[in-house]
């Protein structure tokens, strides 16, 4: 049911396609690093699917890999959504363009006024989830701060 909801408000340019695990926390460890080595020969969109230890889903469909940047990219086709306590989306609202942004400290989706609508550290371990002025998203857990107990970032072929 929690991927039929899902696929359902992807871009319809990747709706039907097959998903395909690109890294996974439990195949690959928790790094940053990693992840940005396993996406980077990607030219696809990315869905970044989250469990925490409230054994919370949610996560975001990026339109871009994720990748160390100076700056943001991404578009407005990037969202973010929860499970927690029903399916809900939350859509680019217009106001900035603080889409996708990362580092080898953390990743960052969504931002503004020192806020992130989901940011993670560089263990993939430690996350946050703030309202933010790119999506006008709910926080995606039950609390701002959360323990990732798994993560997986999969792509459209």
């Amino acid at each position: 049911m929690h991927v039929e909801q899902l696929a359902q408000s992807l871009p319809a340019r990747v709706q039907g396609y097959p998903w395909k695990l690109v890294y996974s926390t439990q195949e690959h460890g928790t790094s940053l690093k990693t992840l940005y080595r396993k996406s980077s020969s990607l030219d696809s969109p990315v869905l970044l699917v989250i469990r925490d230890m409230d054994n919370q889903i949610f996560g975001a469909y990026a339109t871009h890999a994720f990748r160390h940047s100076d700056h943001y990219y991404g578009t407005g086709e990037t969202f973010l959504f929860t499970f927690n306590p029903i399916f809900k989306d939350f859509k680019w609202s217009g106001e900035n363009t603080y889409f996708i942004n990362g580092d080898v400290t953390s990743l960052e989706l969504g931002g503004g006024d020192g806020k992130f609508g989901l940011w993670l550290d560089a263990d993939l371990y430690h996350g946050r989830s703030n309202s933010c002025n790119t999506f006008n998203n709910d926080i995606l857990s039950k609390k701002e701060d959360f323990v990732v107990q798994d993560l997986e970032v999969w792509t459209f072929e």
